[in-house]
């Protein structure tokens, strides 16, 4: 019954947290008072997630650092920068809003790339250890990229938000890991099919608990809110291309090509939507918050591409093995 369930719920996934930010806005009256189960969670997302892989497979993947070089650089240089261009082009003056763009791209990467990388059965191992390695460097990287781009120097808490993060997605992790590696994978294969729709079920309640936090910023809809989400939208939808790109470029092999695009195409917008409303001004975190409307569609557009990309190239080289 749950893989049904789990089934279903991959099928409706690009619709989970539009709808979620919009029930979080409409019920935040009655609902922002558990925001502070957020990071809670998120550790639980982490460690099903996490269920899959083992130390061995992830020191595999760390000899074989190109790909994760590759990522690095697209996240924390690449997309920040073409961030930063298209923001000073389309809003010019208004530093508020260009400080919220670049940082919808500085922070790491998204937490739920690892649904998707599942899903689309890329290299899970990969994917953990770019979540694992951004994740330890973003409270170093996150504020020195905004200062270095937007030229003004971001006082962050790095100790909070480093045991923040480290509570949310390492530790959990690693947990996940440890149990696979000292079970051989018998009982956490189970235990991860048990676990997948209620983590599923998670990402729409960590979106909608998000959307109620934020609501006051998105209630007022006008001219400058929508060029807002389209701008957003198309750096995002970039983000997918790029990864996409880059994993070619550097030759890797599919399940590699689908990790990067995920993880370098997703961002953990949960996060960086708290990051805007506590250290900046409420005009700053819109930019952020509008991401989470259109990731997971853009996520399971990029999904679908992969899937016709790599079944045509498929069908491509056995019916040129044949000839």
């Amino acid at each position: 019954m749950l893989q049904k369930i789990n089934k279903q719920l991959e099928k409706i996934m690009p619709l989970i947290t539009p709808t979620s930010v919009v029930l979080g806005v409409l019920l935040s009256t009655y609902i922002t008072d558990f925001s502070y189960l957020i990071p809670w969670i998120f550790a639980f997302m982490t460690f099903a997630g996490s269920l899959n892989s083992n130390f061995k497979s992830l020191s595999d993947v760390v000899k074989h650092p190109l790909p994760i070089l590759a990522a690095m650089v697209l996240l924390h240089i690449l997309m920040p920068v073409w961030a930063w261009g298209v923001g000073h082009i389309t809003f010019q003056e208004d530093i508020f809003t260009i400080t919220g763009i670049v940082l919808g791209m500085a922070i790491p990467t998204g937490i739920t790339s690892f649904i998707w990388v599942s899903i689309y059965r890329g290299n899970i191992p990969l994917t953990l250890s770019i979540i694992l390695i951004d994740t330890i460097l973003s409270p170093i990287i996150v504020p020195y990229c905004l200062s270095f781009l937007i030229g003004e120097k971001i006082e962050m808490d790095f100790m909070s938000i480093m045991q923040g993060l480290v509570g949310m997605i390492v530790l959990p992790s690693l947990l996940g890991m440890w149990l696979n590696q000292s079970s051989k994978g018998n009982f956490t294969k189970k235990l991860s099919n048990t676990l997948a729709p209620f983590s599923k079920i998670c990402l729409g309640i960590v979106v909608m608990l998000n959307g109620a936090v934020i609501a006051p910023y998105l209630k007022n809809i006008n001219l400058k809110l929508i060029s807002i989400i389209v701008v957003v939208f198309f750096i995002a939808l970039t983000g997918y291309l790029f990864s996409f790109l880059i994993g070619k470029l550097i030759k890797g092999d599919r399940d590699t090509v689908v990790s990067l695009a995920f993880s370098g195409g997703m961002r953990n917008i949960s996060a960086g939507a708290v990051i805007a409303v506590t250290y900046f001004s409420p005009a700053v975190a819109v930019p952020v918050v509008v991401g989470m409307l259109f990731q997971q569609i853009l996520a399971s557009l990029t999904g679908s591409f992969l899937a016709r990309y790599y079944d045509k190239k498929t069908i491509y080289l056995e019916h040129s093995h044949r000839i």
